[in-house]
């Protein structure tokens, strides 16, 4: 069921533009994100929808109704705002902060009653916000001040919940907890939230579907895998990023790495990375973006690893999909192996098909080439040989490579390993 619906919405500041043309709906149940760079509108957005800024152009529905033709009290008995930061002069309680949430609900003058004390009490519990419920608010911590705010919003009983940066003052441990107390009350009790985030993991690790505002227009919006691309937030973020799906919680998680530009390689050393299935590609974003002159190969045509190296303009030995190497392919990777001074084995798996992969290696090694090995997993978990792949990587090993946990190990190796190389 639909609750939250924008319809065309353009809102000025003055003669300013400042949103155009935003369409969307929120569904009771969904956490949605919104997330933009600064400037591109998402607290404009908020501040239309509950009706602090009346648009222009487009309407607002809240429940099939405008909420520009709703009386302010029973907007605020279905929708309620957790603000960015608030500014409180007088020394309310925290708990006189959270019944003022219960204010849409009761006739005027009238106070708050034993319903509204628990209600209130409830909210508190579930943001861990109890104990401080006789505590001055100017007296609290920024983050146990959001959380008072949020106790506050939840006390309405809303049926929308609109948060600008919810967790923007919170340790790590409060903002994990809050999004998951945002996530269960939407689910269990229904509610329709639209949050603003700055933080790309917690939006992609707790929403169920994104909004991606760009220069005050929807860039993109939809399932958050759908949405959160390195094609996505490189264009609107202008900022190159790694995309890649999180083993524990299967969630995205981004990494940016630097501000996009055009790269030219500024280093010395030349530096040869051989990986497969997606194992490189991070590491090879890093190493062209610190101005390495990287080659790569042998890489399956449909491998991610091919296709990032084909974006950056790398030089790569290609292989069919699907395929064994073959032995041209493999002198072509010898070649390059021979012009590299480092060379660098990915976290990769090993097959029949990529076996020539790891005697590439091995062949740096006879050669006097400085490798490193970078060993996120054991071996023999990535072992489809046989055996036949751990003999030669335990070769590898004892043959005077250097080991890594993982790939944001390898640049400052590499600096050390370039001073060592450098002809004195």
């Amino acid at each position: 069921m639909v609750i939250l619906k924008v319809c065309g919405v353009d809102c000025y500041y003055g003669s300013v533009k400042v949103l155009e043309g935003v369409s969307f709906s929120v569904n009771a149940g969904e956490l949605v994100g919104l997330l933009g760079p600064n400037g591109s509108g998402k607290t404009t957005l908020l501040r239309a929808i509950s009706r602090t800024l009346k648009p222009k152009v487009g309407t607002v529905l809240l429940n099939e109704a405008d909420v520009y033709n709703m009386k302010s009290s029973d907007v605020a008995k279905n929708m309620a705002v957790v603000p960015q930061s608030s500014s409180l002069e007088f020394e309310f309680t925290a708990l006189d902060l959270v019944l003022m949430g219960r204010h849409p609900h009761m006739r005027r003058f009238e106070r708050e009653d034993r319903t509204d004390l628990e209600i209130a009490k409830e909210a508190m519990k579930l943001t861990n916000t109890w104990q401080l419920a006789e505590k001055p608010i100017n007296e609290l911590s920024g983050g146990e001040r959001q959380l008072v705010m949020i106790a506050r919003a939840l006390a309405q009983n809303p049926k929308v919940l609109l948060l600008d940066e919810p967790t923007s003052h919170l340790d790590a441990n409060n903002q994990i907890g809050i999004m998951d107390l945002l996530r269960k009350i939407c689910k269990e009790k229904g509610i329709a939230a639209l949050a603003v985030f700055h933080d790309f993991n917690l939006a992609a690790r707790y929403c169920d579907s994104v909004i991606l505002l760009h220069k005050g227009k929807i860039f993109a919006l939809g399932k958050t895998d759908e949405v959160l691309t390195e094609e996505n937030v490189s264009k609107v973020f202008s900022v190159e990023v790694i995309v890649r799906r999180h083993p524990i919680t299967n969630s995205l998680y981004i990494v940016p790495i630097s501000p996009l530009q055009e790269i030219i390689p500024t280093k010395n050393f030349k530096v040869h990375v051989i990986a497969g299935g997606g194992t490189g590609a991070p590491l090879i974003k890093i190493l062209y973006r610190k101005g390495y002159y990287v080659t790569a190969g042998v890489l399956n045509l449909l491998d991610s690893d091919y296709e990032e190296c084909s974006m950056l303009g790398i030089p790569t030995v290609g292989e069919a999909p699907f395929s064994p190497i073959t032995n041209e392919n493999h002198e072509k990777n010898l070649g390059m192996v021979n012009q590299a001074d480092i060379v660098i084995l990915s976290n990769v798996c090993f097959g029949h098909g990529n076996l020539k992969n790891m005697e590439a290696v091995l062949y740096a090694v006879e050669r006097g080439k400085k490798v490193i090995i970078v060993e996120e997993t054991p071996i023999q978990q990535r072992d489809f040989t046989k055996g036949k792949a751990e003999e030669l990587y335990m070769k590898l090993k004892n043959s005077g490579a250097v080991t890594v946990k993982n790939y944001y190990e390898v640049p400052s190796l590499l600096k050390n390993l370039e001073n060592e190389l450098s002809p004195s």
